[in-house]
């Protein structure tokens, strides 16, 4: 059953920066509407984001980044996040935390051979960029993902491919309402599971918020299975696209170190 939205509005802007997040009541089914799926507006809001990102040639912005390595929460890493789609460029510039400030990565398809140039934050960054695997052990240590998996457009592939398979899978239970996050008019589209399915559900919950003007994600949280039923489940990773400027017109040489 299509699930209403509720009229309530959030402000979460300052929730972003402490990577903590406050889910609105469950949305009550409506009565007197045909049976739809679950999925079925979540889907919608995929595909118009997709059709919007189209026609995005770059973007700049700032990322505000959560993960969960080794059992530990990170701080908030705070990011001047800049990404050309074609070809696939990435340039990442570390304001916070502290002990990271200065660091530099920069990834373009056809380039390095694949590789992605890095410079090290504090006195490691002296010796200027250095060339290193995309999987480079030493990476893993700040984040659990590639750098060819950042971005607005990697998210939106993974909404549209997880959400096609949840509604197969029948283990989702979905919750709607609009959103005010970082000054934007937002859906908030949150995804809870019953079951893994088989290994198949990564994540115990899923939350999405879909800018209203741009209907592009801006947020993803993703919440891990808690351990007990009664207990909350942990937040293992976030990320926030807050001050989006689209089509900014990115350099070559925004990508080349």
């Amino acid at each position: 059953m299509r699930q209403a939205r509720s009229g309530a509005v959030w402000a979460a802007w300052a929730m972003a920066l402490v990577g903590a997040a406050v889910a609105p009541p469950a949305a009550p089914a409506q009565k007197g509407k045909s049976a739809a799926h679950p999925l079925d507006e979540p889907l919608e809001l995929v595909a118009k984001a997709k059709a919007a990102f189209g026609k995005v040639k770059d973007y700049s912005c700032r990322l505000i980044k959560r993960e969960r390595i080794e059992g530990e929460l990170s701080p908030n890493h705070v990011i001047d996040l800049k990404v050309r789609n074609k070809p696939f460029g990435v340039s990442m510039a570390w304001q916070e935390p502290k002990d990271l400030e200065g660091q530099e990565v920069v990834y373009a398809a056809g380039k390095y051979g694949g590789k992605m140039r890095v410079k090290p934050a504090k006195l490691l960054g002296s010796v200027g960029f250095v060339t290193l695997p995309i999987d480079d052990p030493r990476t893993r240590k700040t984040s659990k993902h590639k750098i060819t998996e950042a971005g607005i457009g990697n998210l939106i592939g993974r909404c549209e491919s997880g959400w096609k398979l949840e509604r197969q899978l029948n283990v989702t239970t979905v919750r709607i309402a609009p959103y005010l996050y970082a000054k934007r008019r937002c859906t908030r589209v949150e995804l809870t599971h019953s079951g893994k399915a088989g290994g198949k559900i990564k994540h115990y919950k899923n939350v999405v918020y879909f800018d209203q003007q741009t209907n592009l994600p801006i947020r993803v949280e993703n919440y891990g299975w808690p351990e007990e039923q009664k207990q909350p489940p942990p937040l293992v990773e976030s990320f926030s696209y807050v001050n989006l400027r689209l089509n900014v017109g990115l350099a070559d040489e925004t990508f080349e170190r």
